[in-house]
């Protein structure tokens, strides 16, 4: 299971950290990535980390702003999101995938987090 948590009500500009706590799979096999869905729009891609947690990649609208990473020790995974702007508003999804390519589609992805609620104000 994945548990994502840290969304909220922020101003543009403004910061929030996601987090994904996973239990009963082994982390450390599986890269891990971050989706968002906005009201009216498909699921896109945002992030992913690998197993190692040496590998990232970024949709482009959010390069340089926000910083995916990974505990190990913790089970989690986690989504700094710096400079927020208002198109960040959505649902985010943390998910876990069993592959090391094609990672960009929600299909590369088992197992999937309840989501969690980011709204950005302007």
């Amino acid at each position: 299971q994945l548990q994502a948590s840290g969304g909220g009500l922020v101003q543009a500009g403004g910061s929030l950290r996601l987090s994904c706590a996973a239990s009963g799979l082994t982390f450390s096999s599986y890269l891990m990535g971050w989706f968002r869905q906005a009201p009216g729009k498909e699921r896109e891609f945002v992030a992913a980390v690998n197993w190692s947690g040496g590998s990232t990649a970024y949709t482009d609208p959010v390069k340089g702003r926000f910083s995916i990473f990974r505990d190990s020790a913790k089970s989690t995974v986690y989504l700094q999101m710096n400079s927020l702007k208002p198109e960040d508003t959505a649902v985010y999804h943390c998910a876990a995938s069993p592959f090391g390519w094609n990672i960009l589609s929600p299909a590369r992805y088992d197992f999937w987090g309840q989501g969690t609620q980011v709204t950005v104000s302007s």
